[in-house]
């Protein structure tokens, strides 16, 4: 109780000297971005780290992502004419030759063509899942970094907090400049986190989206080529 009445006391003088000296006191010089962060201790360095990781998967995955989601439906007409007309040296030619994953899905089902249909399903499916391994490589990086980030912003905030009070243990004084000075420069690192998990948590989820998408598609193209080379016997 005592405590609570010298931090009242305190902030009260604090408060009441800085209105007498408001008048003659010099305007603070604004603080810039790059010295904000600087001002939030060495925690920053491995968010910092984090934040380029973040923006580097993202990118990365997007691109890769991006990239497999075109469809060329000459690609896809072409395919099946050749199968239609028997011309299964071509088609397979054809699919070696476009760097997608339908073309790699469908010259795996062509490879198979006149073995059971069983057969054939099984390896366009197996082809199918390989190929969203592929698509979901480093995704689980920026899910460690949605989750991470924000905790080690929180260490950084209380890190900050006990070099506060240690502070005032070896100074035997509560000041407001103290307090609030250090506590301002520790929740800068929370700030961080938090944003830095944001933008990992909904690239995450934006990439994830264009994944299922590009699942859907392969599924879609699977069962076509499925059916057009059981249209000649049916």
């Amino acid at each position: 109780m005592t405590l609570l009445l010298q931090i009242s006391q305190t902030a009260i003088d604090s408060v009441t000297q800085s209105a007498t000296t408001f008048q003659n006191a010099t305007p603070a010089e604004p603080l810039n971005f790059l010295t904000l962060l600087m001002k939030g201790g060495w925690i920053m360095v491995p968010l910092g780290v984090l934040s380029l990781l973040a923006v580097y998967f993202a990118i990365e995955r997007f691109l890769v992502i991006r990239k497999a989601s075109r469809i060329d439906q000459n690609f896809m007409s072409s395919i099946r004419d050749h199968l239609l007309n028997g011309k299964m040296d071509a088609a397979q030619s054809l699919c070696r030759n476009t760097n997608t994953p339908i073309a790699r899905l469908l010259l795996k089902g062509i490879k198979r063509i006149g073995k059971p249909i069983k057969e054939v399903e099984s390896a366009v499916e197996s082809e199918g899942k390989l190929e969203i391994y592929k698509l979901d490589k480093n995704m689980n990086y920026l899910g460690i970094i949605a989750a991470i980030a924000p905790m080690m912003g929180f260490v950084g905030t209380i890190a900050g907090v006990i070099k506060i009070f240690y502070t005032i243990s070896i100074e035997k004084n509560i000041s407001i400049d103290i307090i609030a000075g250090g506590l301002y420069e520790k929740m800068i690192t929370s700030a961080a986190g938090l944003l830095i998990g944001i933008f990992a948590y909904v690239c995450f989820n934006i990439l994830n989206s264009m994944v299922d998408r590009v699942s859907y598609m392969l599924e879609q193209n699977a069962v076509d080529f499925i059916d057009l080379i059981q249209e000649p016997t049916a």
